[in-house]
């Protein structure tokens, strides 16, 4: 298991915040030379994230660029010049439709890039919602990443403190990432003054089934990393009951019960993903 608790996004053309961020306590970064870029820096901060990337020095830290949109001018050599820098995935923005998967994974192909490179999918608009399943279903696709400002402004919703004009689309992109098993991960919280706002939307996230926040300041990872953590008494819990399990199963028992509970295989399978989370965070140092 690796953890994604936060996933920061840092400016491609900023140098200094994408050194800064071999320090942070990001369980992944986004180099990012899409939203961050100003068109007439986009090929400057191309090279400049390619070089940092080759270069290293990152860590347990997950590596991640999120290219140009497939269609737009900058897109195909984003593709081309990520495809063999060493980033362990490319953020695609504004996924709409597995279709471009396969024309990306076209491009990656040509310039050679490694089996090991994984491709994580915004959904930022509601074609991309409708179409998550297909889109978390396709090759190489690692992560659904929901992209809740442009999508709040395509639905025209509002932006609330409970989220509640998002809670359908929300909804759909953890359903496609788990029939497919891979990672959703929940959008941005704008606003950087709003310290409760930010703890709740994680803890909503949390309890929707997002594996991890993505944020946009270092003041965010600390709260991002506390929520998507187990706590102690989680932990503690999830292996009482993976040892009482056990512990049935070698006395041929077909019943556990835990203080009072029925424990059945599928909270033996949640307490296992616990404890594997756990120890996965204790490997990395427990940032």
């Amino acid at each position: 298991m690796r953890p994604r608790r936060s996933v920061l996004f840092m400016p491609g053309s900023d140098a200094r915040a994408m050194e800064k961020a071999k320090s942070l306590p990001a369980d992944a970064i986004v180099f990012d030379l899409e939203d961050a870029v100003a068109p007439d820096a986009k090929s400057a901060a191309r090279d400049q994230v390619v070089q940092a990337v080759r270069a290293g020095g990152y860590g347990r830290r997950e590596v991640v660029v999120r290219v140009n949109a497939f269609g737009t001018p900058w897109g195909r050599e984003d593709l081309g010049a990520v495809a063999r820098a060493g980033a362990d995935a490319v953020l695609l923005p504004k996924v709409e439709a597995a279709t471009v998967i396969d024309e990306v994974l076209g491009v990656l192909t040509m310039h050679g890039t490694p089996s090991t490179l994984d491709l994580w999918c915004m959904l930022e608009t509601p074609r991309g919602i409708l179409n998550a399943p297909a889109i978390a279903a396709s090759r190489r696709v690692a992560a659904l990443v929901m992209g809740t400002s442009d999508l709040t402004k395509d639905l025209h919703a509002r932006h609330t403190r409970d989220r509640l004009p998002l809670v359908t689309s929300l909804g759909l992109c953890v359903l496609a990432a788990r029939a497919a098993g891979i990672v959703p991960l929940d959008g941005v919280h704008l606003d950087l003054d709003d310290d409760a706002g930010f703890d709740a939307a994680c803890r909503q996230a949390r309890d929707f089934g997002f594996d991890g926040k993505t944020v946009i300041h270092p003041k965010q990872l600390a709260a991002a990393n506390d929520v998507f953590s187990p706590s102690a008494e989680e932990i503690a819990w999830a292996r009482r009951v993976i040892a009482a399990h056990a512990d049935a199963v070698a006395r041929g028992r077909g019943v556990v019960l835990l203080d009072g509970r029925l424990i059945e295989n599928l909270h033996v399978a949640d307490a296992q993903r616990v404890v594997a989370l756990a120890d996965a965070l204790d490997a990395m140092g427990g940032d």
